[in-house]
Parts: structure tokens; sequence; C-alpha cells
């Protein structure tokens, strides 16, 4: 089971994972990441937009390393784009396995790619104006211990 999706509108992690369960009866462990639009710095607003001809292929792409590289019963990776405020999720990424390990090292090894990735460009809304958002040398010194 792989569900990969880009959204405009808020979602319910809670209700994305839901489906995990009747996936698979071998499913041994579920780890889940989601990610939050932070009110750090004063941000009122977070906008995410992207190349459309390239986000979602290389989101499925990245979906079925994942699970080959991990061997997962599953993958849900969902991602928002456009307009989002403090407090809303961005990101799940939610990886079910037979064991735990493989769960959680395929969230981590998602993740690591989503945030380093080209696909999506981040600018923050505070009161001085607009900020563009770029990887921190941490998000590539994460994704560089993967290859």
């Amino acid at each position: 089971m792989q569900d990969v999706r880009l959204l405009t509108t808020p979602f319910d992690p809670g209700a994305l994972i839901g489906s995990f369960p009747k996936a698979s009866p071998n499913l041994g462990a579920i780890c889940t990441f989601v990610g939050e639009v932070r009110p750090e710095h004063d941000v009122e607003a977070l906008e995410l937009t992207h190349y459309e001809p390239l986000t979602l292929p290389a989101m499925r792409e990245l979906a079925g390393i994942a699970c080959a590289r991990f061997d997962l019963v599953g993958l849900i990776m969902v991602h928002r784009i456009g307009m989002l405020h403090p407090g809303e999720p961005i990101v799940c990424v939610s990886a079910g396995s037979t064991h735990r390990r493989s769960a959680i090292d395929a969230v981590d090894f998602t993740m690591d790619h989503l945030k380093s990735a080209a696909w999506f460009w981040k600018r923050e809304l505070r009161p001085d104006g607009w900020h563009w958002i770029e990887p921190r040398e941490q998000d590539y010194s994460d994704l560089a211990r993967w290859k």
C-alpha cells in the first residue's frame, strides 16, 4: 500500500494512518511523523509552492525506494502546498512494517529526502514581510547519511 498525495487543504493525520491496520495482516509496527507550521519568529503564514511536473512523480519514486529499501508493508506520504498557518500540519509520513526498526528508519529516510529535495519552495510571512526558507546544513548532513 502506498498513499502519496499533495493537498491544498488541511488534513487530519490520525485519519490518514487509520488505514494501516487494514492494509496487511503482517503489520507489526507503524511509525509516523507529522510536521507542523511553527509559530516561532512571529510567523503568520507559510507558503509552499512546487514544480508540478516533478513533485508528485518524485514523491512516488521516493515512496517506492523507501518501501523496497526498508521492506515496508506500506507508506503514507502526504504534503501540503499553498498557504498554511501556525499549527497546521505540513507533512505526514507514516511507514508500516513487520518490525519497528524498518518503520522508524523509513520515516527518517523519507523525511530527510523531503526536507532537502528541491521539489518545494517555502517562504514565511512575518511582521516585516516574506522570507524564503532554505534547507539548513543539518538537513543536508541528515540526507548524506543515507548514501
